[in-house]
């Protein structure tokens, strides 16, 4: 299993440092969320500051740029790395897309898969010359002349898509090298229904061979260290209040948890989610151990279901006794 990272930033120029020593302790791969910054810029500095280390959006929405800025964007990534870049794509909610962002809404697993598609066929247009040709339910590319193609790269570049629900995950499947595991995940809910999802789309598609990547971003307690139980608590409380996350709870016996939480945020009393976070609840979303035992509890917990893991928490240097638990666990 592969040990990755996430990288949260207050300016860009922390970018180079954060990914730098990230590379210097041997993970493996650096990914870049789309919360507060565009995590596309951020990777371009990962890549120029970088030789070594896997570097990939975790993720990127896809629903608020067009599938041929996508397909720029990665290209270019592609190239400047060498290699290293990996395309992750995911939706954001309703709410988000509509009253942040200002696009439009329709129903996101088909448009993901539609996206994705689009992207690939931009992708072989570049790569091979002939005429952009595609078309999907929703949208026609038909124009891509030679002064508007880039120069050639010979990278393959991996499209990872993400989701909670069913209907994602079977799109991941049908489409995508590789699936981005939510936060707000519980390894139940991980074999039972994320992978058999996975794998009906693989099915369907007839890709059921090749390279799948499931990649875990992982709820960790650490006792004694920042990685605490108030933040995980917290985290927990905050993605439980998403209606369209709620059948992870309902996996559990725990709709009454999220109808409650979501009441909560929407009348703005935040301070009153986290103490309905219960130890059992703790105990299913996170990883809870003392540090020199979290490397291997949390191997314990994804053996056989992920091929790259991190932890949920930013990465920072001050981590490095940490991660050196965490690599020497999965390394032995």
């Amino acid at each position: 299993m592969k040990v990755d990272a996430q990288i949260m930033y207050g300016t860009l120029d922390e970018v180079p440092h954060l990914v730098q020593a990230a590379e210097a302790w041997g993970l493996d791969a650096v990914w870049f969320s789309e919360t507060a910054h565009d995590p596309f810029l951020a990777a371009a500095l990962a890549a120029q500051s970088t030789s070594r280390i896997g570097i990939g959006t975790g993720i990127a929405l896809a629903f608020t740029r067009s599938p041929t800025l996508l397909a720029y964007l990665a290209w270019d990534l592609a190239a400047l790395s060498k290699g290293r870049f990996m395309l992750g794509l995911g939706t954001q909610v309703r709410a988000h897309i509509v009253r942040r962002f200002g696009m439009p809404w329709t129903p996101p697993a088909p448009r993901l898969r539609t996206t994705v598609q689009a992207v690939r066929a931009v992708w072989d247009a570049w790569r091979h010359g002939a005429p952009l040709d595609f078309r999907g339910p929703d949208m026609i590319l038909s124009l891509m002349t030679p002064f508007f193609a880039p120069p050639p790269q010979p990278h393959a570049i991996p499209i990872l898509t993400a989701g909670v629900n069913p209907p994602l995950c079977r799109v991941a499947g049908e489409v995508a090298d590789g699936f981005h595991v939510h936060p707000f995940h519980t390894p139940a809910y991980l074999r039972d229904v994320t992978l058999p999802a996975i794998a009906r789309g693989r099915e369907k598609a007839q890709r059921t061979s090749g390279r799948f990547e499931i990649v875990v971003s992982a709820l960790t307690v650490v006792e004694g260290t920042e990685l605490s139980a108030d933040a995980a608590r917290r985290a927990l409380a905050f993605y439980a209040s998403t209606p369209s996350y709620r059948g992870v709870l309902a996996h559990h016996g725990w709709e009454d948890l999220g109808q409650r939480l979501s009441i909560l945020a929407s009348r703005g009393r935040w301070a009153e989610m986290s103490p309905l976070i219960t130890d059992d609840v703790l105990h299913e979303f996170a990883v809870v151990a003392a540090p020199d035992e979290f490397g291997s509890k949390l191997r314990e917990r994804y053996r056989g279901l992920a091929d790259r893991i991190s932890i949920y928490e930013p990465f920072a240097p001050t981590q490095a006794a940490l991660y050196r638990t965490l690599i020497g666990a999965f390394r032995t």
